[in-house]
């Protein structure tokens, strides 16, 4: 991983960190350019505190990136997330048709791309980005112990 993807992957994990001082599940995520780099949106987890179930950091940083672009499709960019995508968060990287997906830790209960549904590799998916997994795994994983390990 080169030092640009690592910077990135910090800002994600920024993002996580602030849900976790809201009492949100600790996930982070940014969508860049893939051109430029530069960040175009970010977002952290949101349920608890809207009450909204969708409310996950993926789609609200992909509601961003479209109502910034003015489209639907972000096709040119890069999306950095701390967590594997659960599925629901899966679907939408492929409506929007995102073109590199990065996650830090995985999810074998409940994500979407390398566990469970496996979302890009169903023969329905609208289009499969390319995937990255276990970036800087270790340190978003910890985010999630520390914030699970004081609520047990």
């Amino acid at each position: 991983m080169n030092i640009i993807s690592e910077n990135l992957m910090q800002a994600a994990m920024i993002q996580a960190e602030s849900a976790a001082k809201r009492g949100e599940v600790p996930v982070g995520c940014v969508i860049v350019d893939g051109t430029s780099g530069e960040i175009i949106s970010k977002a952290s987890n949101r349920t608890e505190e809207w009450g909204d179930p969708t409310a996950h950091a993926e789609m609200l940083a992909i509601r961003e990136a479209t109502t910034k672009a003015g489209s639907a499709r972000l096709s040119d960019c890069d999306l950095y997330v701390t967590l594997e995508p659960c599925p629901m968060c899966a679907a939408a990287i492929s409506f929007a048709r995102i073109r590199r997906v990065y996650f830090g830790a995985y999810d074998p209960k409940s994500g979407g791309v390398d566990h469970g549904a496996r979302i890009f590799e169903q023969p329905t998916c609208h289009h499969k980005p390319e995937v990255y997994g276990g970036i800087n795994e270790t340190a978003c994983g910890e985010i999630l112990k520390d914030f699970f390990k004081d609520r047990r």
